[in-house]
Formats: structure tokens, C-alpha cells, sequence
């Protein structure tokens, strides 16, 4: 049953991930259609970040309250509603509820699902659960690319509410399973310490680890939603070639994170994110250069494949890192935090691509991906000196 179980919770990342693509790879569509400016992506993503934190602040209480069954069930249940929604849009104004929705839902299944996977399961399905995610956000831009060339974005829409429409129904109908698993592993599911956003401000170590999702996922989302524009507005990409490029950068994304879950038993934790951000280094270089449309995809795919693995790593070593008693309160503060990074990069490109054109747009890349680095390095510092930290872990 647990084989099962596990195999469940995948289906349910690739849920996770099905709604975060597909505003990216639509978008050039959708602003031409209802005649909106590019920039007004931002009001969508900054939107959905929101809630997302927001979700993801209050998770503790929420799972200990209802279990991470029935909320990670009801919140698919919401995602799929919201997609549905989306497709049936009549101008940009209705796009912003539905948002709201799409957010709350996020939040509560990320924080829930990955502490579950963090506590119970090794390293290499922390992975393997993210590379499920890169299926989810991978499938998406491939069908909206898709639907472009056919029925438009709304049929996109509509695709991908049939994937998570099923993902959904799989998991209410699952949700007895997740009693009949702790009961026969012998273990019920852990009421946590519920530490609150001041306690968890007053630990070095935890901002700056909130400090490392932030940026790791301001690179993805930067690259997920405005990589597409990039190369048509930049490259001259037309928007169905754009929208494949996306999917190009979310298949590096779920390869590196597949490779890093089938080198965990060889290779420790902290040795798989060194790896993933010496990849990124050249990766960013190359969309630095004023290359070739093509050569800059390839840039996005390794940004892709180096940043992908960096942040299941980190997500499973919260344990270790902070203690099992208060890691589903910081589980859920790292993933507030890493959408924060979601939530601010869009609009950051906005303003630096209306003041000095999306040619910049790379230059942002860049900044974070130094921050990243000078994080990561103080960060691992500080467990050196509380003895926690150990490149096999």
C-alpha cells in the first residue's frame, strides 16, 4: 500500500505543476485577444504568488486540523475548477478570481505533500516527486502549443483541465489509503509544532535558507513565464515555437531533478545542489551573449536542468537541517518564501523590460543567480559551525 500511496502522491505533483506553465506559454495569445498589455501578466502571477504564500504560511494548522489527504484532494479539486474557468474568460478582469483560487490551492498542497515526503520517504523520491512536478509544468506549455495551432489558448485551457479534473478525482477516491497505509507502516501522521513567522525570523539559519527559495525560484518562474516572450518578442519567435521553447526549459527541469533522484544513493544531498548551480553558471552565460535564438533555448534548457535539482535538495534536508518537530512550520515558511521569488520576478522584468526593454531580461538571471551562490555559501557556513552539516547527508 505504501508503493501505492507514493505513486499517488507523484500523480499529485504532476497536479501541482500542470497550472504553473501555462500562463507563461498563453500569454502572448491571450494579450493579443483581449487586447491587454504584455506587462498585465504580472497582475495574474503576482496574484496567484500571493495566495500561494498566504496558503503555505497557514499550512500547519490547516493539515493538522483536516490531514494532508483531504487537503491535497480538495485543492486539486480547486485548480482544475479555476482552469476551467480560465478557458471560458471573457476579458482580463474575470482572469483575476480565478487566480486567487489557483493560489490558495498551490499553497496548501506544495507545503503538505513535500514535508510528507521529506519525513517518510529517502532522498531519491524527494526528487522523483519534483521531477513529477516537471512532468506537470512540462505538459502543459506542450499543450497549449498544441491548442495555439488548432483551437487557440482557451482550447489549452480546457486540455489541461481535463488532466487535472482526473488527478483530482484519482485523489479523492484515494484519500482512504493514506489511513490504511500509517496504519499497516504502524505510524499515524505527525501533529507538528506550529512555529510562528517571528520565531522562525529570529534563527539565522531559516532566513537565509528562506533567502535561497526565494532566488531558486524567482530563476524558474522568471524563466517559466517570461522565457516565451523573450524569444518572440527578442529572437522573433512566433508564439506556438515560443510556447514549445517552454517546454523545452520544463523537460531540462524534470531531467535534472530525475537524474539527482538516481544519483541520491551515490552522491549527498549537498554535493547533487552543487552540481545543479555549477550547471547554471554557463547556462546563464550563454543568455547573456547575443546568440542565436536557438542557442539561447539550449540556455533555458540547462537553466533548467542545473536549477531543477536545487530545490526538491533543499526542501528534503529541512529535517535534518531544523529538527522533524518543526519542519512542517518551516517547510511551509521556505515554500511562502519560494513563492515570494515566484511572486516578484514577473513583476521585476516587467519594470526593468518597460524601463530599459526585455533585452535585460537576461541581466536579472544573472543577479539571482549570484545571490543564489552567496546564500547557499553562508547558509552552509552556519551548519558547519553547528556540526549539521555533512556533505553525504
Amino acid at each position: 500500500m505504501a508503493t501505492i500511496l507514493l505513486i499517488v502522491i507523484y500523480i499529485a505533483f504532476i497536479g501541482l505543476g500542470v497550472p504553473d506553465s501555462l500562463i507563461g506559454s498563453a500569454w502572448p495569445a491571450i494579450h493579443t485577444e483581449l487586447n491587454i498589455s504584455v506587462e498585465s501578466v504580472s497582475i495574474v502571477t503576482f496574484l496567484i504568488s500571493v495566495c500561494t504564500v498566504l496558503s503555505s504560511m497557514f499550512s500547519t494548522r490547516i493539515l493538522n486540523k483536516l490531514g494532508t489527504a483531504k487537503v491535497t484532494a480538495f485543492s486539486t479539486a480547486m485548480t482544475a475548477a479555476a482552469l476551467l474557468g480560465y478557458s471560458f474568460a471573457p476579458n482580463f478582469w474575470f482572469m483575476i478570481p480565478l487566480a486567487v483560487v489557483l493560489g490558495l490551492g498551490a499553497g496548501a498542497i506544495d507545503s503538505g505533500l513535500n514535508n510528507y515526503v521529506a519525513l517518510h520517504c529517502k532522498a531519491s523520491h524527494m526528487n522523483y516527486l519534483h521531477c513529477f512536478y516537471g512532468v506537470g509544468v512540462s505538459l502543459s506549455p506542450y499543450l497549449m502549443s498544441q491548442a495555439l495551432s488548432n483551437v487557440g489558448w482557451r482550447g489549452g485551457y480546457r486540455y489541461a483541465f481535463y488532466v487535472q479534473a482526473f488527478i483530482a478525482v484519482l485523489l479523492i477516491i484515494s484519500v482512504p489509503l493514506w489511513k490504511k497505509t500509517s496504519s499497516a507502516e504502524g505510524t499515524e501522521e505527525e501533529k507538528e509544532v506550529n512555529l510562528t513567522l517571528m520565531q522562525m525570523a529570529k534563527m539565522p539559519e531559516v532566513r537565509l535558507v528562506w533567502v535561497i527559495m526565494l532566488v531558486t525560484n524567482a530563476i524558474e518562474y522568471a524563466c517559466g513565464v517570461w522565457g516565451s516572450t523573450y524569444l518572440v518578442e527578442v529572437k522573433g519567435f512566433d508564439t506556438e515555437h515560443g510556447a514549445l521553447a517552454l517546454t523545452i526549459y520544463y523537460v531540462g527541469m524534470s531531467i535534472g531533478r530525475f537524474v539527482s533522484g538516481l544519483l541520491a544513493d551515490r552522491i549527498g544531498t549537498w554535493k547533487r545542489i552543487g552540481i545543479g548551480t555549477v550547471i547554471l553558471a554557463p547556462a546563464v552565460a550563454v543568455m547573456l551573449l547575443p546568440l542565436h535564438g536557438a542557442v539561447s533555448v539550449i540556455g533555458l534548457f540547462f537553466i533548467g536542468l542545473g536549477n531543477g535539482s536545487i530545490y526538491p535538495n533543499m526542501i528534503h534536508l529541512t529535517p535534518h537541517n531544523f529538527g522533524k518537530e518543526v519542519s512542517q512550520s518551516i517547510m511551509g515558511s521556505q515554500i511562502a518564501f519560494a513563492y515570494i521569488g515566484v511572486m516578484a520576478a514577473p513583476p521585476t522584468v516587467s519594470l526593468i523590460s518597460g524601463l530599459c526593454g526585455i533585452k535585460v531580461y537576461p541581466v536579472l538571471l544573472a543577479v539571482l543567480y549570484v545571490t543564489m551562490v552567496i546564500a547557499l555559501k553562508c547558509f552552509i557556513n552556519r551548519l558547519k559551525k553547528q556540526g549539521k552539516y555533512s556533505a553525504n547527508v
